[in-house]
């Protein structure tokens, strides 16, 4: 997925020293609108598989690269990727769902880095996973403003529930997103 976040522009009201109006002049401030130059991206792979398993087992697999890139400058310096996820669903009949709090996301220590701050994964161990039944931070940076990226390599663990889920197919989306 890719989402984009377009920077705002910031106002700029510029005063200049002018004569006195006349009493039947009005005067207002001259503005003057100045964009950042560049943008806030995120992208991530667009699809993968977990392959399949039994009933009470887990899958697990590294979702493929995902980057930041802030070329915001002058930026705030400072964002957070968040992950999310939906429920995964066989649309075949019968039709039933895995619920998103048995996906559980850990993404991993930066695969590549570029810029000054502070680069900082949300879960840098297996140890550290979280489910995604709610959003959750996958990477941040802060401190130090200007261009900067980050890119890791999420992993992704489904566990599969013993009783409910039936064989087939089941789709769900993984969101990323940053701000």
């Amino acid at each position: 997925m890719r989402r984009r976040i377009n920077p705002l522009a910031t106002a700029i009201v510029l005063a200049a020293a002018l004569p006195a109006p006349s009493a039947s002049a009005t005067v207002a401030p001259a503005t003057y609108v100045l964009a950042r130059a560049g943008e806030l991206t995120i992208t991530a792979p667009v699809a993968m598989s977990l392959g399949s398993g039994p009933p009470g087992s887990q899958r697990s697999a590294q979702m493929g690269t995902v980057t930041v890139t802030d070329r915001r400058d002058p930026g705030s310096g400072a964002w957070t990727a968040t992950v999310s996820s939906t429920n995964y669903t066989r649309t075949a009949a019968p039709v039933v769902t895995i619920g998103r709090a048995n996906m559980s996301y850990w993404s991993g220590p930066a695969s590549a880095i570029q810029g000054g701050g502070t680069f900082i994964p949300g879960q840098p161990t297996a140890a550290s996973r979280v489910t995604l039944a709610a959003p959750r931070t996958a990477f941040s940076h802060t401190a130090v403003a200007g261009v900067n990226n980050a890119s890791w390599n999420p992993t992704l663990v489904l566990s599969i529930p013993f009783s409910g889920a039936t064989a087939g197919t089941y789709t769900g989306v993984v969101t990323h997103s940053v701000a």
